[in-house]
């Protein structure tokens, strides 16, 4: 697939990287290399809190002239916080292009930390921390996530603790931000209707003096845990499940044939889970497995919303499906339409400007280069049958981790399905 891609790395470390693209759209983030996993029992929740701040009003903006600049440009903008990354990120047309990393860089460098917005923000951060929670298939994937990595910060929630956001403010916030959003941890990333060297221009006038202590990131790699099953009690018409095991780092080199074996897992309508579990059981309305995978170490999960009264056949029948996985049991013409699926999905998002622009700078960050598209479709087209099987019988060596939420007591769930014997 044709593209122009470029890199440049500023005086200070910063990194851009542009694909043109013919296209009357430009989509362009800057993203950060750090996330929930960087902070600290008594600071956790401040990489998503700084986030929400940024928002929140510079020396030449206040918070409303943020928001009617980013309507007035009108295209889309956003911001998140992950694990282990933050990116704000927006897409205009190409002739705003310049307006948009001026108010980008201005919030980015000059954002104020008013004690008095931090303290009115502080309320929304909670308002989305209690919406998590009344969220049970959301809050489930937090349970899940803390029993798998334990005391780890792998294992912190991105928006935080509650009592801990609660005392958050101005001063600790630009302290993390100070600390964290250092030069060679920023990769600012465009994709469309981009001229490389004027926009790097642009952006070495606006962070081309931006320094910072430079110390680098020192995560540590979780340790595998003992598996951990355990029901939290609530009053609510399903039970919602989470089920897994170790995955792999993002970076592995299995990592095709990981995403596959996912696919034929639980991936897509025509996978394991959801032929037996929804279509041929009728156990639940909601399932699929997913991949969570990190610089580091990764998690394959299963989430399932079904009767409290059924708890025990859906996790047999989860469990009986993985063992054949296990064993090898996929057909060539299943691998096919499962690397077809794959294919499908890299290629369709190549459409828009915005995946193109994340897909180029989450390689920068976590591969250092620019990945084509034709080397991931044929990382797929190397996986055989036996690299499904023998990945599997690896992954599911184990017994799985497991976590329910729901109107069930301890005496009604049997987890022995789950050790896969």
């Amino acid at each position: 697939m044709a593209n122009s891609y470029q890199k440049t790395v500023l005086d200070n470390g910063i990194r851009i990287i542009t694909e043109k693209i013919s296209s009357r759209t430009v989509s362009a983030g800057i993203w950060v290399d750090v996330g929930a996993r960087d902070e600290q029992p008594d600071n956790n929740g401040s990489a998503h809190f700084v986030e929400h701040m940024l928002f929140k009003g510079t020396p030449s903006r206040t918070s409303r002239e943020i928001a009617q600049e980013l309507d007035t440009l009108g295209g889309m903008s956003n911001a998140f916080t992950s694990g282990e990354t933050t990116s704000y990120y927006a897409t205009v047309l190409d002739d705003q292009l310049e307006r948009l990393v001026g108010l980008m860089g201005d919030i980015f460098l000059n954002s104020l930390f008013e004690e008095e917005e931090v303290v009115r923000e502080r309320e929304v951060v909670l308002q989305e921390i209690s919406m998590v929670e009344d969220t049970p298939d959301d809050r489930i994937h937090e349970m899940f996530t803390g029993n798998l990595w334990g005391e780890h910060p792998l294992g912190y929630t991105v928006l935080g603790r509650r009592e801990v956001v609660a005392a958050m403010d101005s001063n600790g916030l630009r302290e993390y931000m100070r600390r964290q959003y250092t030069p060679e941890r920023i990769v600012i990333a465009a994709s469309g209707n981009v001229e490389h060297e004027k926009f790097c221009r642009l952006w070495q006038q606006q962070m081309g003096a931006l320094a910072g202590p430079g110390t680098g990131l020192r995560r540590q790699p979780p340790t595998a845990l003992a598996p951990v099953r355990k029901l939290y009690k609530k009053n609510l018409e399903q039970a919602h499940l989470v089920l897994g095991t170790y995955g792999l780092p993002i970076v592995a080199p299995d990592r095709y044939a990981l995403y596959l074996l996912h696919v034929l897992l639980g991936g897509n309508m025509s996978s394991r889970l959801f032929q037996e579990v929804r279509e041929k059981e009728g156990l639940a309305y909601s399932i699929y497995s997913y991949l969570s995978s990190f610089t580091d170490s990764g998690y394959l999960g299963v989430y399932l919303g079904v009767d409290p009264a059924v708890v025990n056949k859906a996790m047999a029948v989860v469990s009986r499906e993985i063992k054949g996985l296990r064993q090898g049991r996929v057909s060539s013409d299943l691998l096919d339409r499962a690397k077809n699926y794959a294919k499908a999905g890299i290629y369709l998002s190549a459409e828009n400007m915005e995946s193109r622009m994340t897909r180029i700078a989450r390689n920068e960050l976590t591969f250092g280069r620019y990945i084509p598209f034709e080397e991931v479709a044929a990382g797929f087209d190397q996986v055989r049958q036996e690299d499904i099987g023998d990945l599997a019988g690896r992954l599911f060596s184990q017994p799985l981790f497991a976590t329910v939420l729901g109107p069930l007591k301890a005496k009604d769930i049997d987890w022995r399905p789950l050790d896969l014997e």
